[in-house]
């Protein structure tokens, strides 16, 4: 009886799936400016605060926001940091720019928390097919973080990978 060897399990090579380190959607809001401003243009300070103090700022608990404004409008500097002082006491965390950008933000902080030494002159394959996007930024981050220690980085699939950096 011919006995099948799972080559790809006994290679050693170690699977890194980027997904693991997206933020999960729930966690992010965005603040949006736009509605705040007179004709949606123009910051009015009375108005502006006023319209601050009614705001439900409960439903950003814990939230990631991203602070932003839709429209082409000359935001004055102290509104942003008015809005940012309703945010800072329920939000878990503030960002200026938008939700796409904020998770960029999110993915590369928590790219940040992989231990390059644990990958010391292993064989990694960073995962690359899935039905979940997956910011550039996230793939540009994990290769440089990874390079100077890895023995071989690849993108893919264990068993369908594309070379990306061996150490000779």
């Amino acid at each position: 009886m011919e006995t099948f060897v799972n080559k790809v399990a006994e290679s050693g090579i170690i699977t890194i799936d980027l997904t693991d380190y997206l933020p999960k959607e729930d966690i992010i809001a965005v603040f949006d400016l736009k509605p705040f401003l007179f004709r949606e243009m123009i910051v009015r300070e009375k108005e502006f605060r006023a319209s601050l103090l009614t705001h439900d700022w409960a439903q950003y608990t814990g939230k990631h926001v991203a602070i932003t404004c839709s429209t082409d409008a000359i935001i004055p500097m102290w509104a942003y940091m008015l809005v940012s002082s309703y945010l800072q006491p329920v939000s878990q965390s503030i960002y200026f720019g938008t939700g796409a950008e904020l998770k960029k933000h999110l993915t590369i902080t928590a790219l940040a928390t992989i231990d390059p030494a644990e990958y010391q002159d292993k064989r990694v394959v960073i995962k690359g097919c899935g039905d979940i996007s997956i910011p550039e930024t996230a793939y540009v981050t994990v290769t440089g973080l990874l390079r100077p220690h890895v023995k071989s980085l690849m993108y893919g699939e264990p068993c369908s990978t594309v070379p990306i950096f061996k150490r000779k």
